[in-house]
């Protein structure tokens, strides 16, 4: 691996994931950019100079901690203030006429509806289902704040129901909990009132997609001859080419079927509660040395907000579930498939040609039950390309899954437990990762990446309406999965299996 390359690579990474918190601080993207690579270059800076030695512990631990504090405060110094602290309604009811007439004329420019709308607005708003209060003008928005007197989906498809009977597709009704524990409603500008016939259209390339999906399964038929060690192949005669493509045609398949369902599950389940998405896009890259992978996964790309919580947890757990119910039945063939080997004295994580499948608790588990006594402390494996295959599928499962922002794991906490606890839980997560990487090596740069990502996603419309039991049940289920999967097996289990 040239770390040159790979410090480019991560500092691309890095930029476009710091771009995204230009929209909750005015800190200069690029101070924040320059303070998150800084730990990055110390060690590679270090490696290069100590020839590729790796950094002592002092080295890694101090600077990653000293540049994550700094980078947190530069957020926080530069936050962007929020509707709470900045509107004029919250100003001081006290204050001097002089400063009231300034208030008045600042809430007029302010206002999306004159005086006879704030009429119709106010009859929306039944006082058996939600007592209003006040409303609060801000641009392109009115906070309604009042008491809830009903269950919240009543009173959210109740006030909904009037605004879009007075107001058409004008607005987007938000419903959220505020930071007093109150919930209110929010009046947003809809971006889509004019355009969603014509967006819709335009979100289905299937052409694009298909030759994505083509160009990935070529790319990851290269890579199997990476992996497998026998990239020499392809220097060979054009006989001996097409034999290598043939030869990774089993792990292509696998790969792109595991990664590919995992994200029509998310397209299905946002068609399902009519949320406007792009069709499933595959990433393709040819095999590098640091990443042999073939490609980079597969995305969609959510176009209209999420209705409820309900929707947003349904469109985040269908993704990792259904991936993990394909994957687990191919990991289980391909390792009945896979040869025993010596175990190296320095295994390698993604050595698959000797693979210690000890670094993870479920792989563990799986591969004593299909290889039985034969799996010892002195073996590994030599896995199967359908083995290989389901192995990445896990680890992508698993790092989808972890509680942070936009990931599928934040969408399923911010669904459980609201979007305030689970930005919370996300922070936890963070940590906790980052503490586990100190065993699992592996996870240090995608522990790195998550303290850059914004703990928070975006709310769903109605963000109030709790799930029901089922749901939580199996929320709770995916952040097992990932414990099971990020979690190395412990010493006892390992001596008792003769590990």
């Amino acid at each position: 691996m040239n770390p040159l390359f790979l410090l480019f690579l991560l500092g691309l990474t890095t930029y476009f994931i710091v771009r995204g918190v230009s929209s909750v601080s005015r800190t200069p993207t690029w101070l924040l950019w320059l303070v998150a690579m800084m730990p990055a270059s110390i060690w590679i800076g270090w490696t290069l100079a100590n020839d590729k030695k790796t950094p002592p512990f002092y080295l890694i631990f101090i600077p990653l901690v000293v540049c994550l504090t700094l980078y947190f405060f530069l957020i926080q110094w530069g936050r962007i203030p929020t509707s709470e602290t900045s509107s004029p309604a919250n100003r001081k009811l006290d204050a001097p006429l002089s400063e009231e007439s300034d208030l008045l004329k600042e809430s007029v420019a302010l206002r999306p509806i004159d005086q006879s709308e704030e009429r119709h607005l106010q009859a929306c708003f039944p006082w058996s289902i939600y007592y209003l209060q006040n409303l609060e003008y801000r641009p392109q928005a009115v906070i309604c704040r009042g008491h809830l007197k009903s269950q919240p989906e009543v009173a959210y498809q109740t006030v909904r129901g009037n605004v879009e009977e007075k107001f058409g597709d004008r607005f987007l009704v938000v419903f959220q909990e505020g930071n007093n524990g109150k919930p209110f409603f929010a009046l947003v500008t809809n971006p889509h009132a004019k355009s969603a016939q014509s967006e819709q259209s335009t979100i289905n390339r299937p052409v694009i997609a298909l030759s994505l999906f083509a160009a990935t399964f070529f790319t990851a038929c290269l890579a199997w001859s990476q992996i497998s060690g026998n990239s020499g192949a392809f220097s060979s005669s054009g006989q001996g080419f097409l034999t290598a493509i043939a030869q990774g045609v089993p792990y292509a398949i696998a790969l792109l079927t595991i990664l590919g369902v995992h994200e029509l599950a998310h397209y299905l389940a946002a068609r399902r509660h009519q949320i406007r998405t792009t069709l499933p896009y595959f990433i393709p890259i040819l095999p590098l040395p640091w990443f042999p992978f073939g490609t980079f996964g597969a995305f969609i790309q959510i176009r209209s907000p999420i209705p409820n919580r309900r929707a947003l947890f349904d469109v985040g757990i269908s993704g990792p579930l259904v991936g993990f119910a394909i994957a687990l039945p191919l990991l289980l063939w391909g390792l009945a498939h896979s040869t025993l080997v010596a175990l190296p004295s320095t295994p390698e994580l993604f050595n698959f040609q000797a693979f210690d499948p000890r670094f993870s608790l479920l792989l563990t588990l799986l591969s004593k039950i299909i290889l039985g006594s034969t799996l010892t402390a002195t073996t590994a494996l030599k896995m199967h390309p359908v083995a290989v295959a389901s192995s990445l599928g896990l680890i992508v499962t698993a790092l989808n899954l972890m509680p942070v922002g936009q990931l599928d794991g934040g969408r399923i906490v911010h669904a459980m437990l609201g979007q305030r606890m689970g930005a919370i839980v996300g922070q936890i997560a963070r940590l906790f990762l980052l503490v586990l990487s100190y065993w699992q090596r592996y996870l240090l740069l995608w522990a790195i990446i998550l303290f850059l990502m914004p703990a928070i996603d975006e709310p769903a419309l109605n963000d109030v309406t709790e799930l029901d039991n089922r749901r939580d049940f199996w929320g709770i289920v995916s952040l097992a999965l990932l414990l099971l999967i990020i979690l190395p097996a412990p010493k006892f289990l390992t001596t008792l299996f003769n590990m």
